[in-house]
């Protein structure tokens, strides 16, 4: 017998350990994957089955539906029975397409208004003392340990007219007559701005906290004013915050449905309301699918491209 063949039992211990550190790394490995195939990719295959269906008084109320009794030809069938109409009959409707624009529009402003207020307040909370910073990110996170539903009601009772804030302003003299803000738009950004600012102020302080200050000293000593050092050094610095802070107030600002429901009136049209009349009032499950399949794609595909665009960056500096 060779040399090479004699293990040794310290060997054979070591091979073993690393056979079941790789088992138990493949398995972490495995765990995310298995989440997302289970919560995410399974609901989103059985949204797509429904949006290629069509609609039938029955229940479930679309056509076709599996029978696992039929074996092979069940499925061929049902495939054979998928049809594009729904994405077709959402081009020819222009209530989806103006419910689409108002929902990206009503997104979008709300983002760039949480993102000026969430700015300072993120900023202030990365210059504070260190023993005060815990305690006024508790106060930022304060809000989520009260329901949203209720949260969002209690904005009725600021804004109707005869609510808080018309009551403070015409006690100041601000103005003369009460002022109409519930039902409107306004108070659907007020809801959405309010509901998802720590979103915002969170990823902003995360990496302004982490910022090298030292940089704006040596700006300084070298005459540059804290106006310009902040345009040149801190905000440069800070865009991987604010892109993930847009990230997160944008996506679900844009299918919202409890605040515009809530706080904006009827001639307010978004995504989420269009999606539940489709779904409950309607019953039209194939066509309140196609929408939602269309709302994730129109979501995904620039968080995609966003990060193909970075990982050319990345590639670039290297």
């Amino acid at each position: 017998m060779a040399l090479a063949d004699i293990t040794t039992p310290s060997q054979e211990t070591e091979q073993a350990s690393v056979q079941g550190s790789g088992w138990r790394r493949s398995l972490l490995i495995a765990v995310p994957y298995i989440w997302l195939l289970v919560f995410f990719l399974a609901p989103f295959v059985i949204v797509l089955k429904i949006s290629l269906s069509d609609v039938v008084l029955a229940r479930p109320p679309y056509f076709p539906t599996f029978d696992i009794s039929e074996g092979w030809q069940g499925f061929v069938a049902m495939f054979q029975a998928f049809d594009l109409e729904n994405y077709v009959w959402l081009t020819e409707d222009t209530l989806y397409l103006k419910s689409y624009l108002s929902s990206l529009k009503i997104a979008f402003i709300s983002t760039m208004i949480a993102l000026v207020l969430g700015y300072p307040i993120a900023y202030a909370l990365a210059k504070a003392p260190k023993e005060w910073r815990s305690t006024l990110l508790m106060l930022v996170i304060l809000p989520f340990w009260t329901s949203f539903l209720i949260r969002v009601y209690a904005w009725i009772g600021i804004l109707k007219k005869e609510g808080v804030l018309n009551y403070v302003l015409l006690w100041s003299g601000i103005i003369d007559e009460p002022l109409t803000i519930l039902n409107t738009d306004a108070a659907i950004y007020i809801g959405i701005v309010y509901s998802y600012l720590p979103f915002m102020i969170l990823p902003l302080y995360a990496v302004l906290e982490k910022l090298d200050y030292s940089l704006l000293e040596a700006a300084t000593d070298l005459g540059c004013s804290p106006f310009k050092a902040f345009w040149v050094i801190t905000l440069p610095l800070s865009v991987s915050g604010i892109w993930a802070g847009c990230f997160l107030v944008f996506i679900p600002a844009v299918g919202e449905f409890v605040i515009p429901d809530i706080l904006g009136g009827s001639s307010t049209i978004m995504i989420g309301k269009t999606l539940w009349v489709e779904f409950f009032s309607n019953r039209d499950w194939p066509v309140a699918s196609a929408v939602a399949i269309l709302l994730l794609i129109m979501l995904i595909m620039p968080i995609i491209l966003f990060q193909k665009q970075q990982e050319k960056q990345a590639e670039a500096s290297q």
